[in-house]
């Protein structure tokens, strides 16, 4: 039965084409792949008296991290429902006008984290492409449902590659390109010389391991343990991925071959960091000139880089830096023309850098906002959003950054280069989610509801 279901949904994959589009939300970092969406007529205001409002308020049954996805007018999330051996791990689909749940499956039990105020195993986001949904958990559990909700395959990530070793918990997100899931798994034992870490590539339509490979930097300790989740850069051709985690920035060829990487980010030696583990995920988009750009940030308001990749690859090339044994540091990009510019201090903690218009907007993780040039570094500004804990990743649609803290308090920034706040509004509810922007909508992920915000 699991061949003939993984064949069908083969050939239905296969025949029928996607319906997501444009305006929807397909995965974490939206439609774009760079936390942006060209949606417009969104809402600034949602308080009394404003522009927009909470069109709906739906309870979930459990909290969870994991940014919802939109396609084809259907919400698609995870929770998990208590704590525990026995916690349910559940994927949700809701009607995307109304908040109505279609339907609710569980895909395993077993809820273990070491913060339950920050994230559990439902802290992964889905990806859909508007036929199917795939829900990852942090026990490594992926489980590929219809859009109806019907099982087509489900898989294990540490019973195939390896059981995971990270002290917070498997938080890392997928990403879904050209009928493949992409994933970094970037863990370990705290030994450099046992190298845990893999990235992988799996057939969206069966599951199947298409490629694995090892990823090796020579990090040690807690640096073994990475929160952040794999990048698509689609601003270069060929596309390429970023995985972010073990002391270095990676690019890889979407067949897996390592195109360059970026040391400098914590290195050997006696003032060797052995606690700084990366949370936030590299964040790609334009740069000048329509230039593809890597914004790489590290940990603990340490230093942030930029790095052009199509000049970090062609370095790589004629140069013949290949990785060393070990991860050292023979195949860095740093002292070349591929580094546009590198902040020493100011990087955010949690939140992915977001690069749009021709600036790099840094969310840092006690609430000051700060924008910079993309093509010099040079700030524009830097001002402060709220008091508050910042663990959401910021989202730009219609002219507008939203931005929002772990209080639920939501601040609407003017895009560009004068720092103009549009709003406030509160959830009234706490999260660590980031907003996905569908259909004239933004959504907002809690620790209890999905919610729901339109304009008047």
């Amino acid at each position: 039965m699991p061949r003939l279901l993984a064949a069908f949904a083969a050939l239905t994959l296969a025949a029928t084409p996607c319906i997501s589009h444009a305006a929807d939300w397909p995965q974490w970092r939206g439609p774009n792949f760079d936390g942006t969406s060209p949606e417009t007529d969104l809402p600034t205001d949602w308080t009394d008296g404003g522009d927009g409002a909470i069109a709906w308020k739906t309870p979930l049954p459990g909290p969870g991290g994991g940014t919802p996805v939109v396609a084809g007018g259907r919400v698609f999330l995870t929770a998990a429902e208590g704590v525990g051996d026995d916690a349910q791990l559940i994927v949700l689909c809701f009607d995307a006008k109304s908040g109505k749940e279609l339907w609710r499956r569980t895909a395993g039990t077993g809820n273990q984290t070491a913060r339950v105020d920050e994230g559990n195993s439902a802290s992964n986001s889905c990806v859909t492409d508007g036929q199917r949904v795939w829900a990852t958990f942090g026990d490594g559990t992926i489980s590929c449902l219809t859009a109806e909700g019907e099982p087509v395959w489900g898989a294990d990530l540490q019973h195939r590659f390896g059981e995971f070793d990270i002290q917070f918990g498997f938080s890392s997100t997928p990403v879904l390109h050209d009928g493949r899931l992409y994933y970094q798994l970037i863990h370990g034992d705290g030994n450099a010389s046992t190298n845990e870490a893999r990235v992988v590539a799996l057939d969206a339509a069966t599951g199947a391991t298409v490629w694995e490979r090892e990823r090796r930097t020579g990090a040690s300790r807690e640096n073994e343990h990475s929160y952040a989740s794999i990048a698509l850069n689609p601003f270069s051709e060929p596309h390429s991925l970023i995985t972010h985690g073990g002391d270095y920035a990676i690019a890889h060829s979407l067949e897996g071959d390592e195109l360059w990487r970026l040391g400098g980010l914590n290195p050997q030696g006696p003032d060797y960091h052995t606690t700084l583990r990366f949370v936030a995920s590299a964040g790609v988009g334009q740069g000048a000139n329509g230039q593809a750009l890597t914004v790489v940030p590290t940990a603990k308001r340490g230093p942030v880089f930029a790095v052009a990749c199509d000049e970090a690859r062609r370095v790589a090339e004629t140069e013949g830096r290949k990785p060393a044994p070990g991860g050292e540091q023979g195949a860095d990009v740093i002292g070349t023309d591929a580094v546009v510019w590198s902040l020493d201090r100011g990087t955010p903690d949690v939140s992915t850098p977001l690069i749009a218009g021709g600036l790099v907007y840094l969310m840092g993780e006690r609430g000051v906002l700060s924008v910079h040039d993309a093509a010099t570094s040079e700030e524009v500004y830097q001002e402060r959003l709220t008091g508050g804990l910042y663990r959401a990743s910021p989202t730009l649609a219609d002219g507008k950054l939203y931005a929002v803290d772990r209080d639920g308090v939501t601040s609407v920034v003017k895009a560009g280069r004068t720092y103009e706040l549009l709003g406030q509004n509160e959830l009234g509810e706490p999260t660590s989610a980031s907003p996905a922007v569908a259909d004239g909508t933004i959504y907002f992920r809690t620790f209890d509801t999905l919610i729901a915000v339109r304009k008047k």
